[in-house]
Order: C-alpha cells, then structure tokens, then sequence
C-alpha cells in the first residue's frame, strides 16, 4: 500500500511540474515535450493518415513466398499425406506513403518536408492539407515550399490571430508593421521593397482600421502624406494636420493628381541629368522627400454619374495609371483602399491592379473584388480569402511580389490613436507647395 501511494505521489508531482511548466514557460515546454511527443505521433500515424487522404502509391515487388503443395504418387495411394514445399516468387502490390523528412519545430508547430510520388504534384497535399490537419488535431496545414519533387507542410497547432499585439518599437525609413503573419512574425509591410499596395475589404471588414495602423506608423516619418477621400473628406479629415495635402472632390483629385504627375517627371529629370537610376542614387541633399499616396475609395474615383464626367474620369484614371507606372524608382508609392473593384469600373481599374503588386485582400462581399485583388497570384491565397469569417475583423491575406502568401491580421488601432499620432507629429507635414516647386535646377547632362 505504502508503495501504491508513493507511485502515485511521484505521479501527481510530475503532472503539476509539467503543468507548471507549460503555464509559465509554454515555448520551452513546447520545445521540450509537446513537440517530441507530436513528432513521435506523426512518424507513427504517417503511413495510416496518407492512405487515408488517398497520398500513397501502390508499387509492385517482387515477393519470395512458400507454397505448400501435395504430392501425388504411390505415398498418396497408401493413404500418407506428402506435402512439398516449393518456393515461388510472385508480384505484390506494396502501398507506400510519401516518404517523410526531418520535422522542424516552429514556436507554433512545425515543418516537415515531403518527397512526391511519381506522377504527384503539390496540388494533391494542398487538397488534402485539411484532411491531414484533422488527423493530426491542429488548427491548419498548408504547402509553404514547393521544389521539383518534394512539398513543405506547415502544420500550426492553433490560430496565432486570434489576439494580435506588437510592440511599440520605431520602424525604419518607409516600413511600417501594421499586425502579425500566421507564422507569428511581425507583418512588415516595406514600400522600397513593395512600392504599391492594394487593400480591399468590406465594410467591419478591417480595411479602415488597416489604414489607421499605416497612418499611425508613417507619422513619425520624415515623409509626406497625400490623401484622396472622395467620401467628402469624412476619413482622412481627421489626418489633415499631417497631411500634405488631401482631396476630397472629383475636380480636387484631377488638380492634385496632375501635380503628382508633374512632381514624378520633375524627380525623373532630377535622375536623369545626374546619371541615377532612381532617386535613391542621389546625393544626400539632392534627394527629395518620399511622398505615400493614400486613396480611399478608388470606386469614386472611376464611376461617373454622367457623360459630363467622362473627361475627368478619365483624366484621373491615366494620372493615376502613371504615377503607379513610374513611382517606384522616385519615391512615390501607392496604397489603393476599396470596397468594390472589379472590371465594371472600367479598364483603368484593372490596367491599375496590374501594378499594385502588394495585395491585402479582407472579407469581401462579392467574389469579382477577391479575384480581382488576389486571383491573378494564387488560387490557394483566393480560397483563403474566400474563407474569412465576419467576426474575425482585421484578418486578411496578404500576398507580396514575390507570389506568396500569408493570412494576417492588423493590430487595433482606434481612430483616435491615429489622429493623435497625425496631431503630434504635424510639425513633419512637408508643405506641399513648397514641395512641387522644391526640386532643384536641372543641369544637362554631360
């Protein structure tokens, strides 16, 4: 008896140790026993799981089998049993899972790399990805690599989105961090890296408060801040003071848009007669200001009420087109809001859509607007998107120049977090008169 209890003490001590230690060190306790316990799992349940999402391929081998076969003669006619042993060799189909790699843990889950079978492709596993994140009771596996003959799974053992908080750490020159990847990375969004961005969201969906966190982060920034709020001003008002300048008619859009066209051009005589490629080739005190472009609703911009309009639609379609075109190389960047885009504006909007190669796509309300920001990239990131609840604000996918893909999440940023953020720092507003006619005098070229 005295040992039952002694067994039992030492139990009941390890269970509250370990719970201890996951309470109040979950990464090392993940680290050290929750991942080796899953990867022991995983190695054990492979070959049943593959076969079960239908991954397995049949090969046929050559089998060495003894045969038990009667012998028929006069010992048989006496009535003995003679029974010979012959061997035969014989094709069998062996069912084979993929073959599994090294498992690397991650502070989420972890990473397992994949060798396909003969005639595969990455598709089957991103078909079957929900099937094996059932089997191994995690929150989602997903292809994150794919190389000539083998796959990379993800699996996340729950969903980092679920709460987003980051750090208030200052953000290098044109980066902001506005929420974290699933991965449980910082979402870094760099426009010298990614110049033009396209967000497009619902209303409740996150989109506003996406472009509260940009605001927030480029504040402090010694850039200017454009804004075009065709919704009469009732969203980037707020920000005025840290606005360089801000349209809110269609008329005032045409005007600020022709002198952004102009101010490109001037930055591209700029480059052209010191022998730079872009701006940032420049001297020091030749180089001009970074100027970020923010437009709200882009629909506006492009629907006309009627004929009378035409001319200045399209005016604002082309400006805009080329902004986009030629901002990259001199620090003009774009960040394209809307709810609704689709090719029913006109082929400004799609013409537009080709060179925003950043993409933010939130929960939308139709499937043209997830296909017309995400479906020329992925079809996988368009099903993800597609997949986003309405009591999940702020989630989002996300997708770089590079093809990937990510979902997201914006950390809450209240609206008057931003504005006081846009109060602060108005003293950093560059004056956008001053600026249009700042560009120094262009010398020939020698």
């Amino acid at each position: 008896m005295n040992a039952l209890f002694l067994v039992l003490g030492v139990l009941a001590a390890v269970a509250a140790g370990l719970w201890a230690w996951r309470r109040w060190h979950p990464v090392s306790f993940w680290y050290g026993v929750g991942f080796p316990t899953r990867a022991a799992l995983v190695y054990l349940t492979w070959h049943h799981i593959a076969s079960g999402c239908r991954l397995t391929h049949n090969r046929r081998r050559l089998r060495l089998t003894l045969d038990a076969v009667p012998v028929l003669g006069s010992a048989a006619r006496s009535g003995a049993a003679v029974v010979e042993q012959k061997r035969r060799v014989r094709r069998v189909d062996v069912e084979r899972a993929p073959r599994l790699g090294l498992l690397r843990p991650t502070r989420l889950g972890w990473r397992m790399r994949l060798r396909l079978h003969d005639g595969q492709v990455p598709a089957d596993y991103e078909k079957a990805a929900e099937g094996i994140a059932h089997a191994w009771r995690v929150h989602s596996v997903r292809v994150v690599d794919v190389r000539p003959g083998f796959v990379t799974l993800w699996a996340t053992m729950r969903d980092p989105l679920t709460e987003v908080t980051l750090s208030h750490e200052p953000c290098e020159l044109l980066r902001v961090r506005p929420g974290k990847l699933e991965n449980g990375r910082d979402w870094v969004m760099d426009f010298r890296t990614v110049p033009h961005w396209l967000n497009a969201g619902a209303t409740q969906s996150g989109k506003s408060n996406l472009a509260n966190a940009i605001i927030r982060d480029l504040a402090p920034q010694p850039v200017a801040l454009v804004g075009f709020d065709l919704k009469g001003g009732v969203e980037f008002t707020p920000y005025a003071p840290r606005l360089s300048a801000l349209a809110t008619t269609r008329k005032e859009s045409v005007d600020l848009l022709s002198d952004l066209v102009g101010e490109v051009e001037n930055r591209m005589a700029t480059c052209r007669a010191h022998g730079a490629r872009n701006v940032w080739t420049l001297p020091e005190d030749l180089r001009p200001v970074p100027v970020v472009v923010l437009v709200d609703e882009v629909a506006e911009l492009f629907l006309m009420a009627d004929r009378s309009e035409k001319d200045e639609v399209s005016k604002t379609a082309t400006s805009l087109l080329r902004v986009a075109q030629l901002g990259r190389a001199f620090a003009v960047y774009l960040i394209v809001c809307g709810q609704r885009i689709g090719s029913d504006l006109g082929p400004g909007v799609t013409a537009l859509r080709a060179q925003l190669s950043g993409r933010v796509c939130h929960r939308v309300n139709d499937p043209e607007t997830a296909n017309m920001t995400l479906g020329d990239l992925d079809p996988a990131a368009l099903d993800a998107a597609r997949a986003i609840p309405a009591e999940t604000p702020g989630v989002c996918v996300v997708a770089g120049q590079d093809g990937s893909w990510h979902r997201a999440r914006s950390v809450y940023v209240p609206e008057h977090e931003a504005e006081q953020a846009a109060r602060d720092f108005a003293h950093l507003a560059p004056d956008w008169n001053a600026l249009v006619g700042s560009v120094p005098a262009v010398r020939p070229a020698a």
